[in-house]
């Protein structure tokens, strides 16, 4: 008989692999990864709420970066540490409902932002008398607000058109959180329109956002080829290159999972890749705006003194 998605009331993850010492060094490598992303988000956000110096749009911009990395990386690897250790290795249908919904609105919403941050990288470096006046607080609040509003209205509607398929096919995962592919790979009905949906919102989160970041950093390179000074050059490049490799590691990861012809899907490399962008980005970002940052190390030595 069909199982229909309304008597399935769990799913089974199986995670990376079932070897028993394997699950228990990813256990450890997980633990450490979390700890990091956490530390170094909430210090980063830390950091931007106390001083003074670090009240500007662009450290506004990210600290509500790290405030979604922070979430994202709890929403995923809490339950990740219990598969590699534990023997249950299911998640209830609501939990996954909860874990999918979070997911993708915290994936979203920073794709958004990584655009409003390509904007104000365009605004400092291209309209730089227009700067302050442009990039209000009310402005930046505006460009927040709406990447998270945006972000999650997205993912109410994806998430709600999934889970109104009829999982009949089987309840097992092959993945470490309830992902879209292999969600998709469960149903066995229902798909009539979806993959119209899913070209809209793949179009709407992630291919619009590439093209206002591409726009921004055309009009970007072309007042810095403007520029005579070669030190005024290296210093404008300095400011983007944080944005830009953040940029470059998050949708890279995306794109590739995402726009890859169905034929060549592989599970294995996309657990992977997924874990890149879901677990390991959110702890590489505060390095990414600290390490090479003047004004955050100063900061970050004024809190420990």
């Amino acid at each position: 008989m069909e199982k229909r998605n309304h008597t399935v009331t769990e799913f089974i993850l199986l995670g990376f692999t079932r070897d028993p010492i394997m699950q228990k060094v990813l256990f450890i490598l997980f633990l450490v990864v979390y700890a990091l992303s956490v530390v170094g988000n909430f210090t980063l956000i830390v950091l931007i709420c106390n001083d003074s110096r670090l009240h500007t749009p662009m450290y506004f911009f990210i600290g509500n970066l790290s405030f979604l990395d922070l979430w994202l990386s709890t929403v995923y690897t809490p339950k990740i540490l219990v598969t590699c250790i534990s023997e249950d290795k299911s998640i209830s249908f609501a939990g996954c409902v909860a874990q999918f919904f979070f997911s993708a609105g915290l994936d979203y919403s920073e794709c958004y932002l990584l655009a409003a941050m390509a904007y104000d990288r365009y605004m400092a470096i291209s309209k730089p008398l227009l700067y302050s006046q442009v990039m209000s607080i009310k402005l930046c609040a505006f460009l927040v607000a709406a990447s998270y509003l945006g972000g999650f209205i997205n993912s109410s509607i994806i998430t709600k058109k999934t889970f109104t398929f009829d999982f009949c096919n089987d309840n097992i995962i092959d993945d470490f959180f309830c992902d879209l592919i292999p969600l998709v790979k469960l149903a066995c009905g229902g798909m009539e329109g979806y993959q119209a949906l899913m070209y809209f919102l793949l179009t709407s989160n992630v291919m619009t956002p590439i093209v206002l970041i591409l726009a921004s950093y055309l009009f970007i390179i072309a007042t810095i080829l403007r520029m005579h000074s070669t030190q005024g050059r290296l210093k404008a490049f300095s400011t983007c290159s944080s944005h830009l490799t953040s940029v470059t590691l998050y949708y890279g990861s995306i794109l590739y999972i995402y726009l890859r012809p169905q034929s060549s899907y592989s599970l294995d490399t996309d657990k992977i890749v997924s874990t890149f962008y879901t677990v390991v980005f959110p702890m590489l970002n505060p390095m990414i705006y600290s390490l090479r940052n003047k004004d955050v190390k100063e900061a970050l030595n004024k809190l420990f003194r």
